[in-house]
């Protein structure tokens, strides 16, 4: 037995152990490795061993015990590193994995999900009631089933089976399934909106402006369907009358208690290599918006009185009914606006007139304000499985140049009216340099264009006076050079510049069909046609739009990228490999290389070369004692295959020679 005195010292030492331990609620952050860290609310990151990793999954919120860490070994061998602590989990206080996707593993008789979450590397067991009819090789949509934190042995529940590899269009499915983006319409809700939507009569409206007298056309391409805009011109004595015509969706839908969640909830129409997912039901879309041939429909139209220099003096918005003429492709009308084909003789007055207008607008543009640069088009032809069979180059066609400069227009006309209207938005607005790189432009236009050193960075004038500096022929790739330190285009409620087009103000409003963005911006311009507060726009809902977008943008580029990977692991098993591309984006790591022949992309990583690269922001460039590579340079890469935990990230390997300096600059080529 105890005498007293080592009572009192035990009991000392455990108020001790008590006193150097600390509770306290953190959120775990997962690893590549068995281990994992819980960060406090205070910004502490506490080490999470992993046995106590164990008990818990990424994103869970917990109760963690914080106390100093023990020998560095079970059998006490070496010491902590003093002030070292570690956290035990003690509680679970929510856990926010609901829906997840992966790829269905079996070892022996079990079978596992292998989750795609970022930082989770364990498997789920699927108990075998719980399993969906899924085996090894399916890709599955699941559910947690059961958490970890009792006894670390955690499994799932499939939800739906999404297909294999063999699975034709299994890569968009995947994709878009894994971002929570609904495949499908459901049944009850796509009825609910299409029944409310039936029971309007928008063409009835006393205040629409009968506008089908006028020869209105749709330039699309060949298999479009939900037809969003049409377009006339005819000339006048100082130059042209422009008139734009957009789908009305709000005639059908304003006033619906279910549409504006559902079409938050979407956000934006996701556009896949083989296959698309609507942001509205086809009924609506197709059926009673598009502005189809022959078809009378509800339109808000823009009417623009364009001069000869491509200027709009006048503009006005009216909510009108149209019945478009005709559905005339890009194609066709490229050969007429070339010259090379007469096919649409039939047209040629209306579309004469369009293409003057087009013209002078877009010549107004690149004398007054920015215009970006076409890059070189890439169109994959997909196959019955929905891979790519080949790629074609191809270049942005006058058709879609014209179609885009009436779109601009529209858009320039619909941001005046709303900016003049002290409107709550929506605008689409873009800053120019990053505030945090405004030295470092300065040091970069020092380098490079003294002469506009002092040209201020922050107005509309001076950016576009730069950026046109820039982009004049250099040897360097100035313009491209200069991305690093400008912003992202962002939504705002606010009106304010758009410097990327060197506009005062900018809005979208030409796609209401398939972006809830342009839906707002139009139940904005009708609120101003009623001379009614145009303050139906809210800042959170146009965070939530943005974080849709950026949410189905996410998708589509993952679905590309393993596509790609698909199609580039086909041709090296054919035993072609070598590929000739350009440098497209580097940094200290290494670079991005954009495939000549088929525009696709993939990484060349320089971090365990034999040789030590040093980076240069200044002249975007990597330089060893033998190589030197920098943006815009031709190089000769090999496939190696995918980044492993890229998401299908292609990987490439420079060729022997790739990059080397000539003779003069290379000193071991005198040795």
């Amino acid at each position: 037995m105890l005498n007293n005195d080592a009572m009192a010292q035990l009991q000392g030492l455990k108020q001790k152990i008590e006193s150097q331990k600390e509770h306290a609620e953190a959120t775990v952050k997962g690893t590549q490795n068995r281990y994992g860290f819980a960060v406090v609310d205070d910004g502490r990151e506490i080490f999470i061993p992993p046995d106590e990793m164990l008990k818990v999954l990424p994103g869970d919120r917990v109760g963690i015990c914080i106390r100093p860490a023990p020998a560095k070994d079970g059998k006490g061998k070496g010491k902590a590193k003093e002030g070292r602590t570690v956290a035990e989990i003690e509680r679970l206080i929510e856990s926010p994995l609901d829906r997840f996707v992966g790829k269905v593993i079996t070892k022996g008789k079990a079978v596992f999900v292998e989750p795609d979450l970022h930082n989770l590397s364990r498997w789920l067991f699927i108990p075998p009631h719980a399993r969906n009819g899924a085996k090894a090789g399916d890709f599955v949509e699941c559910a947690l089933l059961r958490h970890p934190i009792k006894d670390g042995k955690p499994s799932a529940k499939v939800l739906q089976l999404l297909g294999n590899t063999q699975t034709p269009g299994i890569e968009n499915r995947y994709c878009a399934t894994r971002v929570g983006i609904p495949w499908e319409w459901p049944d009850k809700e796509a009825k609910m909106l299409a029944d409310y939507a039936a029971s309007q009569r928008p063409l009835e409206e006393a205040d629409r402006v009968d506008l089908t007298h006028l020869a209105f056309v749709s330039i699309d391409s060949a298999r479009t369907v939900d037809i969003d805009d049409a377009l006339y011109a005819e000339v006048t004595s100082e130059g042209w009358t422009l008139y734009v015509a957009i789908a009305d969706p709000t005639a059908y839908l304003e006033g619906c208690p279910e549409a504006e969640a559902a079409l938050l909830a979407r956000g934006t129409s996701v556009y896949f290599h083989g296959d698309a997912i609507p942001m509205l039901p086809e009924t609506i879309s197709r059926d009673l918006c598009a502005l189809s041939e022959e078809a009378t429909r509800p339109a808000l139209v823009c009417k623009m009185m364009v001069s000869d220099n491509g200027c709009v003096s006048e503009y006005e918005f009216v909510k009108g009914t149209i019945r478009s003429r005709a559905k005339l492709t890009y194609a066709a009308v490229d050969r007429y606006v070339t010259g090379h084909n007469d096919e649409l003789i039939a047209w040629s007055n209306p579309l004469e007139a369009l293409v003057q207008a087009y013209r002078a607008l877009r010549r107004y543009r690149e004398e007054h304000e920015l215009v970006m640069e076409d890059r070189q088009e890439y169109r994959w032809q997909l196959n019955d499985a929905k891979q790519i069979e080949t790629i074609e180059q191809g270049e942005k066609l006058a058709s879609q140049h014209l179609v885009e400069e009436c779109m601009i227009a529209t858009n320039r006309c619909a941001a005046l009216l709303l900016t003049d209207a002290s409107a709550t938005g929506p605008f689409v607005v873009h800053s120019g340099f990053r505030k945090d790189r405004l030295d470092e432009a300065k040091d970069f236009l020092s380098r490079y264009q003294p002469d506009l050193v002092n040209t201020p960075l922050d107005t509309v004038a001076g950016y576009r006076q730069i950026l046109t500096a820039l982009g004049q022929p250099h040897d360097q790739p100035l313009r491209s050079m200069v991305n690093r330190m400008l912003t992202r285009a962002a939504f705002s409620v606010q009106s304010r510049e758009h410097m990327g087009m060197a506009l005062p103000a900018y809005t979208n409003a030409t796609s209401p069909l398939r972006k809830y963005f342009d839906f707002m911006a139009h139940r904005q311009i009708k609120a101003v046609l009623a001379k009614e507060t145009a303050d139906k726009v809210a800042g959170e809902s146009l965070s939530k739009t943005s974080e849709k977008i950026a949410r189905s943008r996410e998708a589509s580029q993952a679905a590309e990228r393993w596509l790609a990977h698909n199609y580039l692991e086909r041709l090296n098993a054919a035993g072609n490999s070598r590929f000739e591309g350009t440098v497209c984006h580097i940094t200290s790591a290494g670079f991005t290389v954009r495939l000549s022949a088929t525009g696709l992309e993939g990484l060349v990583d320089l971090r365990h070369d034999p040789e030590k690269f040093s980076f240069d922001k200044w002249t975007a460039s990597l330089t060893s004692t033998t190589r030197r590579f920098q943006l815009n340079q031709q190089v000769e890469v090999d496939y190696a295959g995918a980044v492993p935990g890229a998401d299908h990230q292609v990987q490439f390997r420079l060729t022997e020679n790739c990059g080397l300096k000539p003779a003069k600059e290379n000193p071991e080529s005198d040795v």
